[in-house]
């Protein structure tokens, strides 16, 4: 008994086709999501960076601002609510709800962080304390190397929440756990 592969060949060809295209669509989308986590490193470097300042900053102003304790625990707190997000966007970098709450408490901590700036920069002998000028520099670097991490990422999440939702590999999207990246 012999087989006729012949009317199977177009199926079969068919086939093949629609295996290579999942192998190339899952192949895309898996760089377009490791290009986000190289991204969400830049970012997590650049938030370190600001809390070591912030930090120095906290603890070299904390005495001389007793009076103004209030702003100085808001900042700390702030920092804190920052840290716990930050944490929680390092276990699951692609997850759009962590990274929306890491939004809103950088947000609150550049809101809080304004208060006491202005108060430091009110004291005279703050501001000619070696340690509070250091660190006052370098937050005010931060800013900019932030934003251009921010952009890296939102770029890359762009990228990757573009390819993840076009026709066909929307179709993959369910069954390979691709998910939107949310902004920062």
């Amino acid at each position: 008994m012999t087989v006729d592969l012949l009317p199977w060949l177009p199926w079969l060809a068919a086939l093949v086709v629609l295996g290579l295209w999942m192998l190339g669509a899952h192949n895309r989308v898996t760089a377009l999501r490791a290009a986000v986590l190289a991204a969400w490193v830049a970012v997590d470097s650049a938030f370190a960076l600001r809390g070591q300042a912030l930090a120095t900053l906290l603890a070299s102003v904390a005495q001389p601002l007793v009076d103004e304790s209030a702003a100085v625990d808001a900042v700390a707190a702030a920092q804190g609510q920052l840290l716990a997000a930050q944490e929680a966007v390092r276990r699951r970098p692609l997850a759009r709800d962590s990274v929306t709450d890491l939004s809103k408490a950088d947000a609150v901590l550049a809101a809080v962080l304004v208060r006491l700036l202005a108060l430091v920069d009110q004291q005279p002998a703050l501001r000619s304390d070696a340690a509070v000028r250091q660190a006052l520099g370098r937050l005010k670097d931060a800013p900019a190397q932030l934003a251009f991490a921010r952009q890296v990422y939102n770029q890359a999440g762009s990228a990757y929440n573009l390819a993840t939702q076009q026709f066909p590999t929307r179709l993959l999207g369910s069954m390979l756990g691709f998910a939107k990246v949310g902004r920062l």
